[in-house]
């Protein structure tokens, strides 16, 4: 391994890539085999279509995996029907009017591309190889994630059915309170990561380098709906000193009273299900103004990505960085809640098992947690072979969230991974963890 990096892993190879690839691509069949009215219509203007999010999963392998990222080449599909589906070029509130392929035509060309995809792949031996792979795969679990959101913005009767049962919860003090967290002291720690460690990483992961933290107190559990609620009743959303000046602007705007798909009486909408609000579970669908008036009410703060990062992977007994929090042993459905097959979140305190070296418990899964920090290049950035997976998006008004939900899947979450999105977006599996100061 590297110096105060992450210990060794198994070395990879084609099959194994590939059964990555298979995986996600049960996924997306799971989300799509649904009548066609529904997947061509547009669900809500902050989503696409499923059916474009369908080709473009396979435009997007078949210009990586077949071409290998040359635009320019010649792919399966007519270059003007392959510009349909140019994320950058066409918002996803216009894609509905697009002269889109239809279901039929989209799954016979990821089935075209695939077939091509799978014979090729016995002739990448290595690590950079096989990357193209990888980061194909984590492009469409991603997009399977965003067609999870579309789900649960469509009108009607339901169309997805729960596969797994999820484990119960178990007392665990509050995670909006501070009693309830544990103390992480400060001390230098290896942030980000490096190829050689974790060679699916994307750019943005990487690299890996020494940083400092003072210390600091983080919740050992998320946010619930319990404590979200404590929040609604204590009139949180009508008092403008816990908000921001932007974050209360929005609030005005945008009306916000309560999580996206919440209703007053106490009930949420979920998957087209009307059910009671579960106290236990981690609080979803909330932007980054609500959290951040949250914390402050809760007497907190969102925690620094880099406080987020530490506290799930770094191992200060051993003086380097886990795999995973719970240290470097693969993901069992025992140790957090990903895959999407639940379609929810899991009750807090439900994985002991999956907790970091300083105890913090399910910080992998569940909810997306909103951070502090503005989306920047780590030191020492450079572009990899999807030179606009991250450089363009720096700089803005991105807030950068940690940790993954219960929708991502597969080689899509690691410890290092940092999604990033605008602070008022709520159709995201999107919650919070609260972190204090030690003074």
């Amino acid at each position: 391994m590297s110096d105060h990096g992450i210990p060794g892993r198994s070395a990879p190879d084609g099959s194994s890539v590939l059964a990555g690839l298979e995986a996600a691509r049960r996924r997306t069949e799971w989300l799509t085999e649904i009548d066609e009215p529904e997947l061509t219509a547009q669900h809500s203007p902050l989503m696409s279509p499923l059916v474009w999010d369908l080709a473009h999963i396979g435009q997007q392998e078949d210009l990586w995996l077949l071409r290998g990222g040359d635009a320019g080449a010649q792919g399966l599909l007519p270059a003007q029907i392959e510009k349909l589906y140019d994320a950058f070029e066409h918002p996803r509130a216009s894609r509905v009017a697009l002269p889109l392929l239809t279901p039929g035509e989209a799954r016979a060309y990821l089935a075209d591309v695939r077939g091509r995809v799978t014979d090729a792949i016995e002739h990448a031996t290595d690590d950079d190889a096989l990357f193209p792979y990888v980061m194909v795969e984590q492009h469409e679990q991603q997009h399977v994630e965003t067609m999870f959101a579309t789900h649960q913005l469509r009108s009607g009767a339901a169309v997805l059915d729960p596969r797994e049962v999820l484990p119960a919860g178990r007392p665990v003090v509050s995670g909006a309170r501070r009693e309830g967290s544990v103390l992480v002291p400060g001390g230098p720690f290896v942030l980000g990561v490096d190829a050689v460690d974790e060679p699916w990483s994307l750019d943005n992961e990487r690299p890996a380098h020494a940083a400092y933290l003072p210390a600091f107190r983080i919740g050992r559990v998320p946010v619930s709906n319990a404590d979200w609620r404590r929040f609604i009743a204590a009139g949180g959303y009508d008092a403008l000193h816990w908000w921001s000046a932007e974050g209360w602007a929005h609030r005005l705007e945008a009306g916000l009273e309560r999580p996206l798909f919440w209703s007053a009486d106490g009930s949420r909408r979920r998957f087209g299900v009307v059910e009671d609000i579960p106290p236990d579970e981690p609080v979803q669908h909330i932007g980054y103004h609500e959290a951040q008036a949250f914390a402050a009410w809760a007497g907190g703060r969102l925690p620094t990505e880099q406080e987020w990062e530490k506290a799930c992977a770094w191992d200060p007994a051993r003086g380097h960085r886990r795999r995973w929090p719970w240290g470097d042993s693969a993901w069992t459905p025992a140790l957090a809640n990903l895959g999407g097959g639940a379609l929810r979140p899991a009750p807090v305190g439900a994985y002991p098992a999956g907790a970091s070296a300083y105890g913090v418990e399910q910080l992998i899964g569940d909810v997306w947690e909103w951070t502090s920090s503005r989306f920047e290049p780590w030191p020492g950035f450079t572009r990899m072979l999807y030179s606009d997976c991250s450089a363009p998006f720096f700089g803005g008004d991105f807030r950068v969230l940690r940790g993954g939900s219960w929708a991502v899947g597969g080689a899509s979450i690691r410890p290092s991974f940092r999604n990033w999105d605008l602070p008022v977006r709520r159709q995201i599996f999107s919650g919070l963890r609260l972190a204090w100061d030690v003074v």
